[in-house]
């Protein structure tokens, strides 16, 4: 199997390649993985499914209960939801791999750290479509890569989002406005996602982007040099979870 140049996780990579079936115990989070695929994750920093269909308004609470109640012994919850009609195949299929990858990026951000591996362990969601690690990995760089590039200081990510007034006639899509309006000086971008019930990764890449445009204070930091590193190469269109990959960023872009 074919990486990236530099592994984000060599143990993953070592994983996938045996095809193993577990839980990878990282700091900052948990990737499922059967047969070497990745099929859930989840981390603190990141909103899980649930939050996501829920708070976003797709499902009521109760209707997520239920399928925890009646399917999660069975790690059939996703299947449940399609199978009582809560959800159609495809909403489910964007909404979780949604999730995966933003759970992913933060599972496997840098750590100092033990790196553990439960032979077997799976999770009570139930698997929807597995993605490789080699995918995984791919986008987790493109993610770190595309934060950096927009504005390279990783301190706006974890403190307070504290708005600034707006130069004279300078505007923000709908999208900036709701997360300008919950941010009340206090919350963190994880924060504001849960409120919203919106992915982490795209919570940063907002504030990021209003932080660059002097919207909201950027802590003082040393900080990276603010020159961007330049963009890694374009993976092959060929492969299928590249090209997955792309549609689901522009199926939840859509939704956001």
């Amino acid at each position: 199997m074919s990486t990236v140049a530099t592994p984000v996780s060599p143990m993953l990579v070592r994983l996938a390649a045996e095809k193993a079936t577990g839980a990878l115990l990282r700091d900052h989070g948990t990737l499922y993985l059967v047969d070497g695929r990745v099929v859930h994750a989840e981390s603190p920093a990141s909103p899980g499914v649930d939050v996501l269909l829920t708070t976003g308004g797709r499902l009521p609470r109760e209707g997520w209960d239920e399928a925890v109640d009646r399917a999660g012994a069975h790690r059939a919850v996703g299947r449940f939801l399609v199978d009582s009609g809560r959800l159609h195949d495809g909403e489910l299929e964007i909404c979780h791999l949604g999730a995966v990858f933003d759970a992913a990026f933060f599972a496997l951000s840098p750590t100092s750290g033990p790196t553990r591996f439960r032979y077997g362990v799976g999770h009570w969601f139930g698997t929807v479509r597995p993605v490789s690690a080699e995918a995984v990995e791919r986008e987790t760089v493109r993610r770190r890569e595309l934060l950096d590039a927009v504005w390279p200081y990783a301190s706006v990510d974890t403190g307070p989002v504290v708005p600034r007034p707006a130069a004279p006639g300078q505007t923000v899509g709908a999208r900036q406005r709701a997360l300008l309006a919950a941010a009340d000086g206090e919350r963190t971008p994880a924060e504001l996602a849960r409120l919203l019930g919106r992915p982490a990764f795209h919570t940063l890449l907002d504030v990021r982007r209003l932080a660059a445009a002097g919207l909201v204070e950027t802590p003082l930091d040393p900080g990276p040099d603010p020159t961007p590193p330049p963009p890694l190469p374009a993976p092959p269109v060929a492969d299928p979870d590249i090209a997955l990959l792309r549609r689901l960023r522009d199926a939840l872009e859509a939704h956001l």
